[in-house]
């Protein structure tokens, strides 16, 4: 008999955006530090397949996963505090749960019956969670214990109605043991006195309870801690028990949740709810979990303390929404914590540093020139279009001139390549394709083999093997090291451009490096690194989507050591963690 995985649903109400993915992401941590194998799947109700053609400014990053899935933001959070490799298939979307449905249509799989939403969405909808639940995530390959499903929007939303259904359903069809809900809800601070208030709580879970499920959980996001009688009060109202309320009150940092929710008792009620102490856990994997916890709360205690800060000014396009750029922000507190730093972001808006924007906006010009100056260092990450890339070109420009530690993802490679080619190898008109097509010198080239016409899912996506190169140069190379000298590094890959091959020669010969190329052909210049520099390096993939709390990407790691002065000292083995009892992986 397959063993049965048990689900944890995490719903919200009141307002979106209230903190679901992370509950959810804490909420596995600490099922992990039992030695439990955990899996997620975000859920996402809008009509979109995936998240591939959605705007950052609109709903934040777009993620991508090993087989080049575009996803929710979400599931970088499950992957970074679960340490798992998730797949297309933990995104679920209402696109693609209706194309499947659909497709079943068109092939007759319904024996023309009447197609409807229930029973044949929502039963679709089960057979997907069920299905993706019991996929291994992990290099053990072992079956998770426990999936958690986390039901994006907001409870009462018509578009997430046919889902809320499908689990009322689930909970039947797996068992009251192996089905826990988490709603996640706000006690909102009113008035001068600064009074919580618990009636948007208790009308989000009447309106739950209405739809047919019931929570057991609340985690009760709110500015402050409770107040004395609030957790009775919220007991008693939505029946729950008193110890299955959940105070999750803003704390020092997202990484202070699981801490804060495991000393409330999260553990104990997850465990006398679902029977996890029924499960079979070897003495091995209960230590690796054991282990885990204490990374972590090292890794939270580093996160409070007064360390010394290291500036980076992130140069984008897309910096009026921070989650735009979340991963790129967490692969450089990853990065600083691991070397004992506190990060100070600097955001700097591309196109506030072009000279337009000195004639139609003078102090907005300055502002930005200002940060970009007082950096410690600077990272452009990706982007599509051309408003700002002039800016990013002349970030670029200073970071070398000027000995400021840089990192360039993707586009921020690319204008690195641009600027070098204009100022220092006389291609004074180089340009990318991407901006000016048919261009006399276009630095950077359409990719040949990528769809022109459709958008969704035609770019080169996942991860792909580089290759650095067997030359003196490659193997000298600060990057190559911060790999652990190893010969080939899988990342992964969001691009339709690419450094034109066929000007890397007069390149490399004034001292722009590709130390790393794709592994298939050689042809792709994926990693680049400028000779006499403290750190200057550009990557044609995105690293910050394989960084770790417990183990940072090795460029985000770069650019930290390198801007805190500590590189040369790490690249020659010195320890950086000296002080700490419970030193990090690194």
């Amino acid at each position: 008999m397959a063993k049965q995985t048990k689900y944890i649903i995490v719903s919200g109400g009141v307002i979106s955006g209230i903190g679901k993915g992370i509950i959810a992401s804490s909420t596995g941590l600490l099922l992990k530090t039992l030695g439990l194998t955990v899996t997620s799947i975000k859920i996402d109700p809008y009509l979109n397949i995936d998240a591939g053609t959605l705007s950052p400014l609109d709903h934040g990053e777009v993620f991508v996963l090993d087989d080049g899935g575009e996803v929710d933001l979400d599931l970088g959070n499950y992957e970074r505090y679960l340490n798992v490799t998730l797949t297309r298939d933990n995104n679920i979307t209402t696109g693609k749960i209706y194309r499947e449905v659909i497709d079943k249509e068109r092939r007759g799989d319904y024996l023309g019956k009447t197609v409807q939403v229930v029973p044949h969405i929502t039963n679709a909808i089960q057979d997907w969670v069920e299905r993706v639940g019991a996929m291994p995530t992990s290099d053990t390959g072992r079956t998770p214990d426990v999936c958690i499903v986390e039901l994006g929007g907001t409870v009462g939303d018509i578009e997430s109605a046919p889902f809320i259904e499908a689990m009322r359903q689930f909970q039947f069809r797996v068992g009251h043991d192996n089905f826990c809900l988490i709603h996640v809800s706000l006690v909102p601070v009113v008035g001068a006195v600064g009074e919580q208030k618990t009636k948007p709580t208790q009308a989000s879970v009447r309106d739950l309870r209405g739809l047919g499920l019931s929570p057991d959980i609340l985690a009760c996001r709110s500015a402050l801690p409770f107040e004395e009688g609030i957790r009775e009060k919220l007991s008693m109202f939505c029946q729950v028990s008193p110890k299955q309320v959940f105070s999750v009150h803003d704390c020092e940092s997202l990484y202070h949740v699981p801490i804060l929710l495991r000393e409330q008792g999260m553990i104990d009620v997850l465990t006398d709810r679902l029977k996890l102490d029924a499960l079979s856990i070897s003495k091995e994997i209960v230590l690796e979990g054991d282990t885990l916890w204490a990374q972590w709360r090292e890794f939270a205690r580093r996160r409070a303390r007064d360390l010394d800060a290291t500036t980076i000014a992130i140069v984008g396009k897309y910096t009026y929404l921070a989650d735009s750029y979340i991963s790129v922000v967490k692969g450089l507190e990853h990065a600083a914590l691991n070397v004992k730093r506190k990060i100070n972001i600097k955001w700097v808006e591309a196109s506030d540093l072009e000279e337009a924007t000195m004639h139609k906006d003078p102090l907005k010009y300055h502002e930005a020139w200002q940060h970009l100056c007082a950096a410690d260092g600077i990272l452009v990450p990706g982007g599509f279009g051309e408003r700002g890339v002039e800016g990013k070109v002349l970030a670029a420009k200073w970071a070398r001139e000027h000995n400021v530690p840089y990192l360039g993802i993707c586009l921020g490679m690319q204008v690195a390549v641009i600027e070098f080619a204009r100022n220092i190898c006389g291609m004074t008109d180089a340009q990318s394709a991407e901006f000016r097509e048919g261009c006399a010198l276009p630095a950077i080239v359409f990719m040949p083999e990528i769809d022109r016409t459709t958008m969704g899912g035609t770019m080169r996506l996942g991860s792909r093997p580089t290759k650095f190169q067997a030359s003196d140069v490659a193997r000298r190379s600060a990057i190559y090291k911060l790999y652990g000298s190893a010969n080939e590094v899988h990342e992964r890959y969001r691009h339709r451009y690419e450094v034109n091959p066929e000007i890397v020669s007069e390149l490399e010969a004034k001292g722009m490096q590709f130390v790393g190329r794709d592994a298939e052909t050689g042809e792709r210049m994926e990693i680049l690194e400028l000779d006499n520099h403290p750190y200057f390096v550009g990557v044609q993939y995105h690293p910050e989507y394989l960084t770790r709390p417990l183990n940072p990407s090795p460029p985000f790691l770069g650019l930290l050591l390198a801007a805190s002065g500590q590189l040369d000292a790490y690249l020659k083995g010195e320890e950086l963690a000296d002080d700490a009892e419970t030193k990090l992986k690194m």
